[in-house]
């Protein structure tokens, strides 16, 4: 079992009293999973997304969280990164193969390795221990007022770039003929920049585009994403045909 965190988890003063249930509830925001082997961490947790109006479930270890996971069928996951039965990089990396729900990682380490194996295993954003209930709050609306599918009354037209081929109705990408599996958050990357592929986008436009306006955090996660995209279309940074560096400013197409 993971050793517990024994620092404060959340910063600021915000209360950590348990939420009373109110006579009227407006309609749910979502669902949300919490899992973190913390219990008292994972039930305040819980009381501050239940008061902002979300249906909240818990689980401590990995298999809960994988078994939750495919029972409740949640709009977006907490997912600790140190649990007991198997770990949250595990976790997710199951959790992935049948769900693409949205994924927050915490982890008590501000450590760029951990960042990357959450990222690369299918994770969409982390938060590192300590951290506001605030900032949670905001990353989880924020990620859940992305839609899931083009909203567009009209097919969305393919992109292709090249022999790189985006397609945004059926969210495939393909690589001179061979299918390319990336994130959610690689695909949607790839598709705003094949969408404009003469633009240039700084990484708070792209985080716009992609986790939304009220997203904020470390826009160096958009770097993160980008380097997982590049790995998987098989781009070389330093002579890309897919994803370009522009200095100075942040990422835009290249020729294909």
């Amino acid at each position: 079992m993971a050793a517990p965190y024994t620092g404060q988890w959340w910063m600021g003063t915000e209360s950590a009293r348990p939420v009373e249930q109110e006579e009227q509830r407006m309609e749910p925001l979502g669902r949300v999973l919490v899992v973190d082997d913390e219990v008292p961490l994972a039930k305040v947790v819980a009381s501050y997304l239940d008061r902002e109006g979300f249906t909240v479930d818990l689980a401590h270890t990995g298999p809960e969280a994988v078994d939750q996971a495919r029972a409740l069928r949640p709009d977006l996951i907490v997912l600790d990164l140190m649990l007991p039965g198997f770990d949250g990089v595990e976790a997710c990396r199951q959790i992935r193969t049948f769900t693409d729900a949205y994924i927050i990682m915490l982890t008590a380490r501000d450590d760029e390795t951990d960042k990357v194996i959450a990222l690369s295993v299918g994770a969409d954003d982390y938060i590192v221990k300590p951290f506001s209930p605030r900032e949670l709050i905001a990353r989880t609306k924020a990620m859940l007022r992305r839609p899931r599918t083009p909203t567009e009354p009209e097919p969305a037209p393919v992109l292709t770039v090249g022999g790189l081929v985006v397609d945004p109705d059926a969210r495939t990408v393909t690589v001179d003929g061979d299918a390319v599996d990336l994130t959610r958050t690689e695909f949607d990357i790839l598709a705003t920049l094949a969408a404009r592929p003469r633009s240039a986008f700084t990484r708070r436009q792209l985080i716009e585009s992609v986790w939304g306006g009220e997203w904020y955090g470390d826009e160096h996660v958009v770097d993160v994403h980008v380097g997982h995209l590049r790995r998987k279309l098989n781009d070389d940074a330093n002579d890309p045909r897919y994803v370009r560096t522009v200095r100075g400013v942040g990422y835009g197409m290249g020729p294909g």
